[in-house]
């Protein structure tokens, strides 16, 4: 709708939060318009104020937050109405959000009720903004689940948020904003949690929303190849400021500006060379309490100009009719940075792990390991059926390797993970941890005494959740410390170093240390749980989605630290993760798992470039952004998702989503087995098809 008003005009805004004696600006004056139908993007790394601004368009800036200065006006069914003109209990504002204007939020179980069951959540904005009955609030709200691919809908309605896993929350939460059809939805991080085939599934239903209700979105990601999925224009902010904006192809075609440049370097690799290192923004976001003179990028800047960058904030240049940049470098004449050569980006060379040497046994050997989950119902909450999460699983992980375990929410990863570790009894099957090569190895079923402490000390794990896993209580250095005194017998001094530096591994300032989990964001948060794992010097790390929460320079920042960490320490890790991009550049071996079973396994080269289960292919097609990664699009979105009861034992549990699928799959369990060279697979038909991979090599 080229020269329309737009739905919101920012104009100015500003957000301070008083602390003490002093206030800190979080926002500093942006101005942006959000297009009626459209989608605009905000771009940042965690703490550059996306969320804070997301708040302010509600009015819902926690305490001592406040917004300082600027006005946003919606036009509205009821003409323009300036939000930060209106007091708090006015009755136009509480109109206006949930009925107008809805937020998906970033953790959603720090915003769903424990207290009510989900379909309770859905239903109350209904009854709250459309005034309609129970019944019909309970129809549209199974039917909305439908819509954002929850399995079992009518089941899930009823339940509680701690009887859905991680990926089944966010679900549950974008329901939530899209019930009562807003004419803004303003979308922080929604698919972060998601697996890629159902982030696809949301980003296509989000765009047949706003097509067909003609609604705005205000995107926040750090993820740029949803961007590229979804964004109409981009806005990229540093610390409260909007550094570049645009209509997306300007902004990620031909990006002007260094911080946009080192985002888009930042996103992991998929075009074959996984070994090769990743490009980090050096350095980290300063505290809008430490904010730089000039312009507040010039720490981090491959390009940055002493004496005018460090002293004088920069102006906005324009590259082009609708594509704005505030860079001191910045020469549309000749072209952004002409003049001004790069200066290389600090990274520690990467080199790959070494092949395990002939006759050297596996650190971790897993034997046929199931583990299920009672199902029960009624009064006396009898035992009426079983959830299969994992199902006659064999694997082994060599000393020194990174295997990489994939698939969707609710396949049965965590549940490995966690039974690995001991947080899960398993029902059948062994686990054998090796630690020492000349030592008999460690039943990490069945281990107790001694052999436990150290197994413990030796296997550690980073969880999906870091506002769930971290003491609230607690301060950050003495959540990390606690490892120490129970594995170590370090002085409170060394104790304290041991901290500091480890805070300065993942990226965080020591200075942190004396800050409990709630002034963190959740990358900041996730960090912290990274350094916890790393405390106790451990040999395995089981790494639980561990970056999912991480923008996308952090999470390359975190990934060549593993990586780094790996080849100093000679660490092992087994990581689970639904992002491909980060499988594909930390993984030796892949795993692919769906329903409890894995389907398929081998290097990470024939798994992203030669997949030969259906399923695989399902997953890459499903990889966001492909045009910007030198991908091309390999197959439809798959629907449906993995079935609730776990694994099958009579045909495959993949047949009923599965293009290939004949009378065979549905009545014939498939085996794991591999010929020759290749990976094996538990598909029928593996040995006819040729499936099709959107990742080809460089």
């Amino acid at each position: 709708m080229s020269g329309s008003k737009p739905l919101i005009a920012i104009d100015n805004l500003s957000v301070d939060f008083a602390l003490h004696k002093h206030t800190i600006r979080v926002v500093d004056g942006i101005s942006l318009d959000i297009p009626r139908g459209k989608t605009l993007c905000l771009v940042g790394e965690s703490g550059c104020g996306k969320s804070v601004t997301a708040k302010a368009l509600l009015r819902v800036v926690e305490q001592p937050g406040f917004i300082a200065s600027g006005s946003i006006v919606l036009d509205g069914e009821g003409g323009p109405t300036d939000l930060v003109a209106l007091a708090e209990n006015d009755k136009t504002l509480r109109a206006i959000r949930g009925g107008e204007i809805a937020m998906i939020h970033q953790e959603p179980m720090s915003f769903l009720s424990p207290l009510y069951t989900i379909g309770n959540q859905i239903s109350e904005g209904l009854t709250l903004h459309r005034r309609i009955g129970k019944a019909e609030a309970r129809r549209i709200g199974i039917e909305t689940l439908r819509q954002v691919g929850m399995p079992d809908p009518e089941e899930k309605f009823d339940r509680y948020t701690f009887q859905l896993s991680g990926g089944q929350r966010q679900r549950a939460m974008i329901a939530m904003a899209l019930v009562t059809r807003p004419k803004l939805l303003i979308a922080d991080e929604p698919t972060t949690a998601l697996d890629v085939t159902t982030q696809a599934n949301i980003l296509d239903l989000l765009r047949h929303l706003q097509s067909e209700n003609d609604m705005s979105v205000l995107f926040i990601t750090h993820d740029l190849g949803v961007v590229e999925e979804i964004a109409d224009e981009v806005a990229v902010m540093y610390l409260g400021k909007i550094v570049e904006q645009g209509p997306v192809d300007e902004v990620l075609g031909n990006p002007q500006h260094p911080y946009t440049r080192g985002l888009l370097n930042s996103m992991p690799r998929l075009d074959g060379d996984y070994t090769a290192p990743l490009t980090a923004i050096r350095g980290m976001v300063p505290t809008p309490a430490n904010r730089p003179a000039g312009c507040p990028f010039h720490t981090r800047c491959s390009q940055v100009i002493p004496g005018v960058c460090d002293a004088q904030m920069p102006q906005y240049s324009h590259a082009g009719p609708s594509h704005k940049v505030a860079c001191h470098a910045y020469d549309g004449a000749r072209n952004a940075f002409a003049t001004h050569k790069p200066r290389p980006v600090e990274n520690a060379r990467e080199i790959p792990v070494r092949a395990k040497p002939d006759g050297a046994l596996p650190l971790l050997t897993v034997e046929r390991l199931s583990k299920a989950f009672p199902i029960r119902a009624g009064f006396l909450e009898r035992v009426v059926g079983h959830v299969r999460a994992v199902e006659d699983v064999s694997l082994t992980i060599d000393k020194g390797e990174t295997l990489g375990l994939v698939g969707e929410s609710g396949c049965g990863k965590s549940t490995l993970a966690q039974t690995l570790i001991g947080i899960h009894r398993a029902d059948n099957g062994t686990v054998s941890f090796r630690p020492d090569a000349d030592a008999a190895p460690i039943d990490v079923l069945s281990a107790r005494g001694g052999a436990a402490a150290k197994m413990r000390s030796d296997i550690r794990m980073v969880f999906q959740d870091p506002t769930g896993s971290l003491n609230p209580r607690l301060r950050v250095r003495d959540i990390i410390a606690e490892v120490l005194e129970v594995n170590t017998s370090m002085s409170r001094a060394e104790m304290d170093a041991k901290v500091e530096a480890l805070l300065l591994e993942v990226g965080l300032s020591p200075d942190y240390a004396g800050r409990y989990p709630h002034a963190f964001s959740g990358g900041q948060r996730q960090r912290v749980a990274i350094a916890r794992a790393l405390a106790s010097d451990p040999q395995l790390v089981i790494a639980d989605e561990a970056v999912s929460a991480l923008d996308v320079s952090v999470q390359t920042q975190i990934i060549n630290l593993m990586k780094r960490l790996q080849r100093q320490h000679g660490l092992t890790y087994l990581f689970v993760s639904h992002d491909l991009g980060v499988i594909a550049n930390i993984s030796d071996r892949v795993a692919v798992m769906y329903a409890g079973r894995i389907v398929e396994i081998g290097r990470t080269a024939q798994i992203f470039q030669a997949p030969r289960h259906p399923y695989t292919e399902a997953l890459l097609a499903a990889i966001p952004g492909k045009a910007r990664r030198g991908l091309t699009k390999a197959t439809s979105h798959i629907e449906g998702h993995a079935p609730s009861g776990g694994a099958s034992r009579s045909g495959c549990a993949f047949a009923n989503r599965c293009p290939y699928a004949v009378e065979i799959c549905r009545t014939v369990l498939p085996q794991l087995n591999g010929h020759g060279r290749r990976q094996p697979v538990a598909c029928h038909r593996a040995e006819e098809l040729a499936l099709i991979s959107p990742v080809r090599a460089a």
